[in-house]
């Protein structure tokens, strides 16, 4: 299972569909391409929300910077905060030196956190604080960074469900923006 992937320019700049659906859906979708929204994009495995995800970014004004996606299911829970965050030399054993995290990597971009279903609770309110903020913190640092990065979510979980469960925060479900498949 590949956890981050960059994807070149070009790569989905023109979808291909033919069912009226779909067609539904990328309209919707051509009305926030340049929204400076969080959105959620939501559906059963295997309808393509990655390829309307880089569709978006391939359309918005943010098309000329990489593309920068996360499978939240492929990675572990304790290196999650520190990849999406990135850390400070010295910040835990092994942090020889400072690393940017995705959403600083992602600045005036698109950061796509497939699964997010799969993002663990202890880092879904740091992931909160982002959004409604625009700042965040290397794990390690006690001094607060901006970035601009615009994040796109996706899964395939029933997130109402899971927020009834209490396995996905509340808050953080209704800070994004849902386009179902």
């Amino acid at each position: 299972r590949v956890a981050v992937r960059q994807q070149t320019v070009g790569d989905a700049s023109k979808a291909i569909h033919k069912s009226p659906s779909l067609e539904k859906i990328f309209r919707q979708a051509e009305r926030v391409v340049n929204l400076e929204t969080t959105l959620l994009i939501t559906g059963e495995s295997g309808t393509g929300k990655d390829v309307l995800a880089r569709w978006i970014h391939q359309n918005s004004e943010r098309s000329e910077s990489p593309f920068i996606a996360v499978n939240c299911g492929a990675l572990p829970e304790n290196l999650f905060e520190s990849e999406l965050f990135g850390y400070e030399k010295g910040a835990f054993t092994g942090a020889a030196q400072q690393k940017i995290g995705l959403i600083e990597a992602a600045e005036n971009s698109t950061l796509f956190l497939d699964e997010i279903g799969e993002m663990p609770l202890s880092l879904q309110v740091k992931l909160l604080h982002f959004l409604e903020n625009g700042t965040f913190r290397r794990v390690g640092s006690t001094k607060d960074r901006k970035s601009n990065a615009r994040v796109i979510a996706a899964t395939n979980k029933n997130l109402p469900e899971e927020v009834a469960t209490k396995n996905f925060r509340a808050d953080l479900f209704y800070r994004l923006n849902v386009i179902s498949f």
